[in-house]
């Protein structure tokens, strides 16, 4: 018997969703929705007229298939796909580390 049988059209391993065009990393902030996960990846700007940079943040929106299962904590890979609901573009690819 399987334990993890994946029926998700919208994984990229078993459904029929292509990936193409940037694979990003992040962390998991927030798993609430269903199948939905809140990826955060911190940034750094150049503020030209002070002549420093900024630190900034960037919030994604991506699809967390069944067979993958990513929850808050997660280190992920992300990667960029067709548009999949009203916010989400990209879709959860595997997890890099496990929270600690």
């Amino acid at each position: 018997m399987a334990e993890n049988v994946c029926t998700d059209k919208k994984c990229p391993y078993h459904g029929k969703i292509n990936v193409r065009g940037d694979y990003l990393e992040g962390k998991v902030v927030s798993a609430k929705t269903k199948k939905t996960v809140t990826v955060e990846r911190p940034l750094i700007k150049y503020i030209k007229k002070y002549e420093r940079y900024a630190k900034a943040r960037s919030r994604i929106h991506a699809h967390n298939p069944d067979c993958i299962n990513a929850k808050v904590g997660d280190h992920v890979l992300i990667g960029e796909t067709r548009k999949l609901s009203k916010h989400k573009s990209f879709v959860v690819l595997k997890i890099l580390s496990d929270k600690k």
